[in-house]
C-alpha cells in the first residue's frame, strides 16, 4: 500500500504503482510478458491507427547485452537486473483513404499504450520504469528500425528489490515521488503557466 495522497478519490491502482530502479534479476515468463504486450495493444490512438510497436530482450537470452548496452550509461548500472527492456516505437505516418500523412499524435499515442503496458505491469506484480536515457542513432542501426518510426524510450521491467540492491549512488533517490498539484496541472478556460 502507498503512502501517497491523492486531493480527488482514484484507483490505488494509480498512487501505489511507481517506477523504482532496484531490480531483483527474476526472470519474467512469457505469458506474463505477453500479457504486458496484450494490454499496451488496446490504447486507443486517433483514427485507430495503432502507431506503437515494441521491440524487447528477456534476461539471460542473447540479445539482452545489446539492449542492456544501447541504454545510457547510468541506466545500465542499475537495468543490469532487468526481466525484459523494452524499446518503444512509433509510426510518424499514417495511412488514410490510400494516402499517407504525417502524423502529429504518434507519440501520444504510442505513450497511451506504454503506460497501459505500465499498469499491466503494477497489476501483475512486476515493476516497470520508463527511460529517455538510451542511445537513439545506435538502437535505430542496431535493432534495424526505418526511418519512418521514431524511437521514443525503453521500458525496464523487472520485480521490485531492495534500496541496498541498488549501486550507492541510487539510493537516495529510491523512493516514492508526488506528483504536482492540480492547481499547477490544470486551466479552465485558458492556459496558465
Amino acid at each position: 500500500m502507498s503512502s501517497r495522497q491523492s486531493a480527488h478519490p482514484v484507483s490505488a491502482q494509480f498512487t501505489d504503482r511507481w517506477s523504482a530502479r532496484s531490480l531483483t534479476g527474476e526472470a519474467i515468463d512469457d505469458s506474463d510478458l505477453l500479457t504486458l504486450f496484450e494490454a499496451a495493444r488496446w490504447a486507443p490512438s486517433g483514427f485507430n491507427q495503432q502507431p506503437w510497436r515494441f521491440v524487447y530482450a528477456k534476461r539471460d537470452t542473447p540479445h539482452f547485452p545489446l539492449f542492456l548496452e544501447l541504454l545510457a550509461e547510468t541506466n545500465r548500472a542499475w537495468a543490469a537486473k532487468a526481466a525484459a527492456i523494452v524499446f518503444v516505437l512509433s509510426e510518424k505516418r499514417f495511412e488514410r483513404n490510400g494516402e499517407w500523412h504525417d502524423s502529429t499524435s504518434h507519440a501520444f499515442d504510442t505513450g497511451a499504450a506504454a503506460f497501459s503496458l505500465s499498469l499491466q505491469a503494477s497489476l501483475l506484480g512486476w515493476n516497470s520504469r520508463t527511460v529517455g536515457g538510451i542511445n537513439r542513432g545506435a538502437a535505430k542501426e542496431a535493432l534495424g528500425v526505418p526511418d519512418d518510426y521514431a524511437i521514443n524510450v525503453a521500458i525496464i521491467i523487472g520485480k521490485r528489490g531492495t534500496v541496498e540492491e541498488l549501486p550507492e549512488k541510487f539510493r537516495a533517490r529510491e523512493v516514492l515521488s508526488d506528483r504536482l498539484p492540480l492547481d499547477r496541472i490544470v486551466a479552465e478556460g485558458r492556459f496558465v503557466a
